[in-house]
């Protein structure tokens, strides 16, 4: 296991900066306000040839009495007892707070290797703070700046020392011994093995996402076994889309919670924007999502327009109505809402509905039974005959409506590629062809081929007349 390095310090002193110079990609969301962080973070980071993890921590608060900054006081301190090594950032400019005394008091206490790294140290307002960091008792600082990027080799001198700690010294055991293998003859016969089917990946990016305080983190933390991010009756606590690995049944599911999504013209400030634009990369690059919604107030006006975004992006979803276990009439609660996700999301038929609690942990396999159906849903692959015959006996059952007295004619049909399963018709007049029968193919096409709630795009192509140009 590689070498974990946690960065901590008060707020607003460049963490998330130099989490995301170590990790090559900004991940981490970055403001001048303070506070933007508030969940654990962790990542590969690397510096030059050197690999390792990288935590990025919420800005250390003095505050003990059980409020939003004390669960993340909390959350940090947790990080420093995980973590191999300590880089404990302050603010060169700013100098030594008493804020940072605190804290350094809290990390002497903690056993574990700290250094001192003063960040935005790059001109001369620095050298007054520099001088100032001695007196927090862990030797000389090192300067550092991490938004040009400035004093990395510095770092690399630290953490090479804890990757090499972590490495163990090759055996004898560990060289592979020479073994004579005898190939079998090439008799230039091939045989048959059994068809390629699909064969779902170890790894499954799953995105959580929902409206504020639906019960996201509370949903993932349950799911983990552990309070790995943050919660609390305080609405919009999650800033940063944080990936939490998960394993199972043999599968390592990353989970990712996602700061809650408010109608458009209620969100207000820049930091609320980053961190909605955070959530909407999410969903890009999940492969299922998950809408959350709270059983009590369920398809409001919001939630249905993250369906349909979800339905855009081209994504596998899956609906679960969290809270369950507040609502009393359960089975008629149940059918009603069944008969509203139809109604209102009639692009989506057939999405699986889930009914959980995550704050007690109820439906959790049922929740990923669903998951896992309609990613091999969403990775779909049918033959061209099968195709065909299907589109025949659709054709012949309800034919292409006329447009102007001439009939559209439809003569082939062919899947152009998965994730999410799409296909092309080529026949002739296919502009001509009306939205509500594209409507019938595709909803026929998923009672046929069981594709319950998977988004499908079709493409109609017309055909060129080779006579055209010719007297």
């Amino acid at each position: 296991m590689s070498a974990l390095v946690a960065i901590v310090g008060r707020p607003n002193v460049g963490k998330s900066t130099l989490f995301n110079r170590l990790v090559g990609r900004k991940i981490a969301l970055v403001d001048d306000t303070p506070g933007v962080t508030r969940d654990r973070r962790e990542a590969e980071g690397r510096i030059g040839d050197l690999r390792f993890r990288i935590l990025d921590t919420a800005g250390y608060e003095d505050r003990f009495d059980g409020s939003l900054e004390d669960r993340m006081r909390q959350g940090t301190e947790l990080a420093i007892r995980e973590a191999d090594v300590i880089l404990f950032m302050i603010d060169a400019r700013a100098g030594v707070t008493p804020l940072d005394e605190r804290f350094a008091q809290v990390l002497r206490k903690s056993g574990k290797e700290v250094h001192l790294i003063a960040n935005k140290a790059e001109g001369k307002a620095a050298d007054a703070g520099l001088m100032e960091a001695f007196s927090l008792g862990f030797g000389e600082p090192v300067p550092l700046s991490a938004e040009h990027g400035l004093g990395l080799a510095d770092l690399h001198a630290i953490i090479g020392k804890a990757v090499d700690a972590k490495t163990p010294p090759p055996t004898l055991d560990d060289e592979m011994p020479d073994v004579d293998i005898e190939l079998p003859p090439d008799d230039g016969t091939i045989e048959d093995g059994p068809p390629l089917r699909w064969n779902p990946k170890r790894y499954l990016n799953v995105a959580i996402v929902g409206r504020p305080n639906a019960g996201k983190s509370t949903l993932i933390n349950t799911m983990v076994g552990e309070e790995r991010l943050l919660t609390g009756p305080e609405a919009g606590i999650t800033r940063d889309s944080i990936m939490v690995p998960w394993e199972w049944e043999g599968r390592t599911i990353n989970l990712v919670d996602t700061a809650g999504i408010r109608r458009k013209a209620r969100v207000e400030g820049k930091l609320e924007k980053l961190s909605v634009g955070d959530s909407l990369r999410s969903i890009q690059y999940a492969e299922i999502v998950v809408l959350l919604l709270d059983a009590t107030i369920p398809f409001e006006k919001q939630d249905l327009a993250l369906a349909d975004l979800v339905h855009r992006e081209g994504r596998a979803m899956v609906i679960a109505l969290n809270k369950w276990d507040l609502i009393e009439d359960k089975q008629a609660t149940l059918v009603k809402l069944r008969e509203e996700c139809e109604r209102l999301l009639p692009q989506l038929r057939g999405v699986p509905l889930v009914t959980i609690s995550g704050l007690q942990g109820r439906n959790i396999d049922r929740l990923m039974g669903a998951i896992f159906k309609i990613e091999q849903a969403w990775n779909t692959h049918l033959s061209t005959a099968k195709l065909n015959r299907w589109l025949y006996a659709v054709i012949e059952k309800h034919p292409p409506p006329a447009v102007s007295g001439r009939r559209i004619k439809m003569r082939y049909m062919t899947q152009a590629k998965m994730r999410p399963p799409s296909f092309i018709i080529f026949g002739s007049r296919a502009d001509a062809v009306p939205a509500s029968y594209q409507r019938y193919l595709i909803n026929s096409m998923r009672e046929t081929f069981d594709m319950p709630g998977t988004p499908i795009r079709l493409w109609l192509r017309s055909g060129k007349n080779p006579y055209a140009d010719k007297d």
